[in-house]
């Protein structure tokens, strides 16, 4: 295969462009520090089986105006666990993107790296895992609507396309896989459709904890708080437990509070509210930049007569916070176009 020799002697190599449509060339994830993330669409739905069994249910979820069918293969519906090797994928394909460097959506990765990574163990039970996991993306199928990106289809595709094994040991273990993500995912990508989690969520080992910290990252983000109730929550998790066997889970992860840079506060009216543990909690997270005085003046060519501009400009910086602080291409277009949805 034409990835075997994209890591030997001379480094990593890299692909030529950014097309989502292309899988000719290779990415090589060699990016070691970066910060893990994940698609919005993952931590807004539940694609992932929270089972710790094979799931083999077939899964038909409409919120909102999405609909999501998740149809598992014989090996059983792709876990939240396994979407660590997405997440991995994910945090190395942005941080090139940050860096300017070309991306693909095949990916060759050495297995160690993504263990360790995302903290797993390296022992050869620990490579076995992985090589199950990879079998569950590539045959859990997904048909949606949900757009990524700016372009909606409805489509059927797997989480990954394709992966393979580039490299053994002697002894037969993994060194390297090459994997091919869906174009859909790779869209996400490229539009950095994506949040930044903390390091600490791969230390979280209830698969319940994991989608908490998922809702609550997307939905609160630096907000002062975010209210859901108990039956929208359970939807919105994908647990196949009865309300009362969920709400004492919830009971139990509250107790404890675990959770990473979040907290939770179970409500009257069967409520449970999400608040950030502190604003240091999430210091990685981005800034808008400031608009320019020219953008200000388009802005009062749209606002209402009368209207405060830089009142208009906190208005929107609110919504933007509100919005989990998605990364802008350009700040200014995104601000003057909230400004023209506002008063259509």
């Amino acid at each position: 295969m034409s990835g075997a020799g994209a890591i030997g002697a001379s480094g990593p190599t890299f692909g030529d462009g950014f097309g989502a449509t292309g899988t000719g060339d290779l990415f090589a994830c060699d990016f070691t520090a970066a910060m893990p993330k994940h698609d919005l669409t993952s931590m807004e739905h539940p694609l992932f089986s929270l089972s710790t069994r094979p799931d083999r249910r077939i899964l038909h979820y409409e919120h909102n105006g999405s609909e999501i069918t998740i149809t598992p293969s014989v090996k059983g519906r792709a876990t939240i666990f396994d979407a660590d090797i997405l997440i991995f994928c994910i945090s190395q394909l942005v941080a090139a993107m940050n860096a300017g460097r070309a991306t693909s959506r095949r990916l060759t990765l050495t297995a160690h790296d993504l263990l360790k990574a995302t903290g797993r163990e390296t022992s050869g039970d620990g490579y076995r895992r992985l090589r199950d996991a990879f079998e569950r993306l590539a045959g859990t199928r997904i048909t949606t609507n949900i757009a990524t990106g700016d372009l909606e289809t409805t489509s059927g595709f797997g989480l990954i396309e394709s992966w393979e094994i580039v490299r053994r040991t002697r002894a037969g273990r993994m060194v390297s896989v090459s994997v091919t993500l869906s174009e859909w995912l790779y869209r996400a990508v490229l539009a950095k459709s994506v949040l930044t989690l903390s390091r600490d969520y791969f230390g979280l080992r209830r698969p319940l904890e994991r989608r908490l910290y998922e809702l609550a990252r997307k939905h609160c983000g630096r907000q002062p708080e975010w209210r859901i109730s108990v039956e929208t929550l359970l939807k919105k998790s994908g647990s196949a437990s009865p309300r009362r066997v969920f709400r004492a889970m919830l009971r139990d992860i509250m107790k404890k509070g675990g959770l990473p840079d979040y907290a939770m506060i179970e409500e009257a009216g069967d409520i449970i509210r999400f608040a950030p543990h502190s604003e240091a909690a999430l210091v990685d997270m981005p800034e808008a930049a400031p608009l320019t005085d020219e953008a200000r003046n388009r802005g009062r060519a749209i606002a209402e007569p009368g209207e405060d501009i830089y009142a208009l400009e906190a208005e929107w910086r609110a919504y933007w916070a509100r919005s989990g602080r998605p990364h802008l291409r350009s700040a200014e277009a995104a601000f003057l176009g909230w400004l023209k949805k506002r008063n259509a």
